[in-house]
């Protein structure tokens, strides 16, 4: 834990994500606006109202003035704004458009305190606007991720030791693991410098939660078996070999598959979906790579005395044929149509909570704390047009500005329509300020109506764009690449799974139950998240980022039941070696689902409600896919289908013990 205390975050953390793809229109209208005179400036908005919510006197206004004034650097300010109703009023000030992270913070820091120096008693002063937003996520971020490792060190050392029932077994896969992560950060860096992709924040923070759960859980598969081997050896590197030798091609298999799932994410539009796809696939590399070749030699120089005080002797016990994992298969697979359906029935009704689900947050509903530029951006909707405090932009070619104004001042949901600027270039730029609420259904509306007026008028080559155009293409491209790369998280699934098993029936009915456990969690979890947690809707990138976790993480634990199956099939059949291996992995597995999906919850300490919302569908759907679905439905598949399910193969046993085989079966 000191390692990773010592060694700290990555400087990427203040950076917000970037979800805008450069194809859309709104990305193209930015370029085009850096042509204009004042392209190297964005405005920061500070508005007025008074404590008592009354009226602005002219004093207010002056002082509001005197504060822009102080804010700029003594630069001219571009004019006071009165509200309609009078109680409030709002001014921009100049920001350097280039600052980004905690410089942008910085330079907003400085300009609240400017603006607020010598406000009189009884006006309130708040900054907000895009700069403003930008910074308080940055600023939102300062430790955020430093926190996130400490508690997740913290609640994975936790569970270890109540796995282990060991005060020292828990220290040699933590500080491995531990390890794992500060390296696989520092790849991170190095490949965000290669690609150009951003290594932000929140990619950080995920891909962290990544190699501490993935790599705990590898740590806990090879230590389980480790365990079981020492009961057969006297020895305690040749278990260990032997455990290597077994655990092995699973570990290798769970993450080749997770690795090739998240770098389907590479194909997507939006680029801080690229950015999780590459970071976190290098991440999980890293984190199988030090557990297959760090923890087997820190094992061996500890030996077997490292389980104190529960230390394993060469008895010859077999752990598949006792305890009460095995005893819950045995109950399975006596009915195991009525178990099946039973706890199938359960999931849909889980997944069914998609139906009612909405998807989709605005700017100011993506905090999960206070910040001041959202408390601003609401008291404007208060008192100005609902869109007035972050304008739509419009760009078009200067000979088709008589056309295009007009074209502006008669659309439904149009507030006003003003030109702003012209380019060198020959390009004019309007604000135009819509009539609904920022990121709302209305405004996404109009913003599509704004483009089909736009694109009717010959010669004006128009482009709209600003924040809700932003957030516009930003779902948009969400819902392609849900399209798109679901479809092939789940071919790359069945895939590995066909290699793997070189059974068809069987992989295609564990990708099935996979999927409709990944349904039912995010059915579940956005239940929870409306109801309990009381969040607006689901973020855009929780659908897509959810699947692709569940799928891929629960895949994990199906290789790991799995391949046990097939193993002790040989002696046993289908539906004993089912048992015994269920009766195997039972503790394992159930070990490894609660500690990832407690570190997914960690996910809850980071400032945005996408991934608290990540944390709470992933974290349900592990504990589903932990205790229902590995332990009842694919046991109780697997028993109705029996030997069936492994073809084209089929289990050695029934060739070299029919009897044997037959008896097991009944």
């Amino acid at each position: 834990m000191a390692v990773m205390v010592l060694a700290g975050g990555n400087d990427s953390a203040g950076q917000a994500p970037d979800s805008l793809p450069a194809s859309t229109e709104s990305a193209r209208a930015a370029v085009v606006a850096d042509q204009f005179p004042d392209a190297g400036t964005a405005a920061a908005i500070v508005v007025a109202t008074r404590s008592d919510d009354g009226e602005l006197t002219q004093a207010d206004l002056a002082a509001l003035e005197a504060a822009l004034t102080r804010a700029d650097a003594g630069a001219r300010p571009t004019g006071v704004i009165v509200a309609p109703d009078g109680r409030a009023a709002l001014g921009r000030v100049a920001v350097p458009a280039d600052l980004n992270g905690f410089a942008l913070t910085e330079r907003i820091e400085e300009l609240r305190a400017a603006v607020t120096a010598d406000a009189p008693e009884g006006l309130r002063l708040q900054v907000t606007g895009g700069p403003a937003f930008g910074a308080d996520i940055a600023d939102s971020f300062s430790g955020a991720n430093t926190l996130l490792l400490a508690v997740t060190a913290i609640v994975v050392m936790v569970l270890l030791i109540a796995t282990y029932r060991s005060p020292v077994l828990w220290l040699v896969p933590l500080t491995v693991v531990g390890l794992a992560d500060r390296v696989a950060t520092s790849v991170g860096t190095a490949l965000a410098d290669l690609t150009g992709l951003a290594f932000d924040g929140s990619t950080s923070g995920i891909t962290s939660v990544l190699v501490f759960g993935a790599g705990t859980n590898y740590a806990l598969l090879l230590v389980s078996r480790y365990r079981d081997e020492l009961h057969r050896h006297t020895d305690h590197r040749d278990a260990l070999r032997a455990a290597v030798r077994h655990a092995g091609p699973a570990i290798v298999a769970s993450n080749v598959t997770v690795v090739l799932a998240l770098l389907t994410l590479l194909l997507a539009l939006l680029p801080n979906t690229r950015s999780l796809g590459a970071f976190a696939a290098a991440g999980l590399v890293v984190a199988v790579v030090f557990v297959l070749t760090a923890l087997p030699p820190a094992l061996a120089l500890c030996g077997r005395r490292v389980f104190w005080p529960f230390v394993p002797r060469p008895d010859g016990r077999d752990a598949a044929e006792d305890g009460a994992w095995a005893a819950v298969a045995t109950r399975v697979v006596r009915r195991p149509a009525v178990v099946a359906c039973g706890a199938s029935a359960v999931l849909v009704v889980f997944a069914a909570g998609l139906a009612a689900t909405d998807i989709g947050l605005s700017r100011t509903e993506q905090f999960r704390v206070r910040a001041e530029s959202v408390d601003g951006l609401n008291v404007l909707s208060e008192h100005f047009p609902s869109g007035a405090s972050d304008p739509a932009l419009v760009i078009a070619r200067s000979g088709a500005t008589a056309q295009v104004q007009s074209a502006l001042d008669t659309l439904s949901g149009v507030s006003r329509a003003t030109v702003t600027g012209t380019s060198e270039n020959g390009w004019t730029r309007w604000s135009v300020v819509l009539d609904a609420a920022p990121a709302s259904a209305a405004a996404f509306t109009t913003i599509e109506n704004i483009r089909s007026a736009m694109a009717a008028v010959p010669g004006a080559e128009a482009l709209v764009g600003g924040s809700d155009a932003e957030a516009l293409d930003i779902r948009d491209a969400a819902r392609r690449d849900q399209a798109l790369v679901i479809p092939l998280i789940l071919a790359v699934v069945l895939l590995v799974l066909v290699v793997l098993l070189r059974a068809l029936p069987a992989a295609l009915l564990l990708v099935g139950v996979t999927v409709l456990s990944a349904l039912a969690a995010l059915g579940a979890g956005s239940w929870l998240s409306d109801n309990v947690f009381g969040f607006p809707a689901l973020d855009t990138n929780v659908p897509l980022f959810g699947f692709l976790f569940l799928v891929a993480l629960g895949v994990d634990y199906t290789i790991f039941l799995v391949t046990r199956a097939r193993e002790e099939a040989n002696p046993h059949g289908t539906t004993r070696g089912m048992v015994r291996a269920v009766a195997s992995t039972g503790a394992v597995i159930t070990s490894a689902g609660v500690v990832l999906a407690a570190v997914f919850c960690v996910l809850g300490v980071l400032p945005l409600i996408t991934l608290t919302q990540l944390g709470i569908v992933v974290g349900v759907g592990i504990l589903l896919d932990t205790f229902v679905v590995r332990t009842l439905v694919v046991p109780a598949l697997f028993a109705m289908l029996g030997d069936r399910v492994w073809w084209p193969g089929e289990p050695a046993a029934r060739a070299l013990y029919p009897a044997a085989t037959a008896a097991a079966q009944r």
